[in-house]
């Protein structure tokens, strides 16, 4: 783990995960790397760990461990959507457990550069992968480009953010005049248009998320690297994800309830004498999400909002 990154829930991590010598493990957001070593500590002489980040600068973090661990782990620059063609690759089609951690880094949110927070001015990027293969749009090309029905449903839709009309009319209006190219711009437009006084959070807090979220289409990966994960789980393998925000925690709570529950029998068929139903492949260990603790919130106040939610095949 390097200096200005916590891993959250770390200890919750490992004790569900519970990693095991020699086992076959997946770190589907490497980020800065904290819970791929504690992983490859457990995993003794035999175990391997593969770790995939869709950020080119996280892969050259990554690069510093592989060197520790040379015949343990591997990187690959990657989305967790891609998780079952990359494990084809690998050639370990069925793992021990998998971790997601969904939470953009410490290293991200302070770069300027990477326009992911209103805290500092910087470009309005927001891209997970800034790579120069890389082909999709920033920010500011949607702030600049979409219609205004269109940013009011993404400020809705992926931010929750009861004032999605007004924030929009303010956008199309204001770039006629300037394009937005600065995150500065857009947080001082969401001061504006949302006085400090009326919301606890900042007023520019949903529309950064809804934008993040939009340009590197979070929801739709989320769901994609789960299932994938959800397949490749071999005998009594473990799939943990630490979400961060509703949004996420609801796709993940959804899933797995879907995997751990009988199908409701509904109309004629539920008169009738109800049959033994089979066993069911998986089961949640965690009934609750699990939360950080007091002391981890506090010294680590990103962890606030942290939800770890664990399945395991049966």
């Amino acid at each position: 783990m390097e200096t200005g990154h916590i891993s959250v829930l770390a200890k919750e991590v490992l004790t569900f995960l519970a990693p095991k010598p020699g086992g076959i493990y997946v770190d589907a957001t490497f980020g800065a790397g904290g819970h791929s070593r504690a992983i490859l500590n457990a995993l003794g002489e035999n175990g391997k760990l593969l770790a995939l980040d869709r950020d080119p600068d996280a892969i050259i973090r990554g690069e510093k461990l592989v060197k520790l661990y040379p015949e343990h782990m591997t990187i690959k620059h990657t989305s967790f959507q891609t998780l079952g063609d990359t494990l084809i690759e690998w050639g370990e089609e069925q793992i021990d457990g998998i971790l997601f951690d969904l939470g953009i880094s410490s290293f991200q949110i302070d770069q300027p550069e990477r326009g992911f927070s209103f805290r500092f001015d910087g470009p309005l990027d927001m891209r997970m992968d800034h790579s120069l293969s890389s082909n999709s749009k920033t920010a500011a090309d949607l702030v600049n480009t979409m219609s205004e029905r269109e940013l009011i449903d993404i400020f809705f839709k992926y931010g929750e953010e009861s004032r999605a009309r007004k924030i929009a009319r303010a956008i199309v209006c204001d770039r006629e005049e300037k394009p937005f190219t600065t995150t500065a711009q857009l947080a001082q437009l969401a001061q504006r248009v949302i006085p400090n006084h009326k919301r606890a959070i900042h007023p520019a807090t949903k529309i950064f998320q809804a934008l993040r979220i939009a340009v590197n289409g979070e929801l739709d990966q989320l769901q994609k690297g789960i299932d994938a994960a959800i397949n490749a789980l071999g005998n009594k393998g473990r799939l943990g994800v630490i979400s961060f925000h509703s949004l996420e925690d609801r796709i993940v709570k959804q899933t797995f309830k879907k995997v751990t529950s009988h199908p409701q029998v509904t109309g004629p068929a539920a008169l009738l004498p109800q049959a033994k139903l089979p066993s069911l492949p998986f089961r949640l260990l965690t009934k609750k999400p699990v939360i950080p603790c007091v002391e981890e919130m506090q010294h680590n106040p990103r962890s606030r909002s942290a939800k770890l939610r664990v399945l395991a095949r049966a």
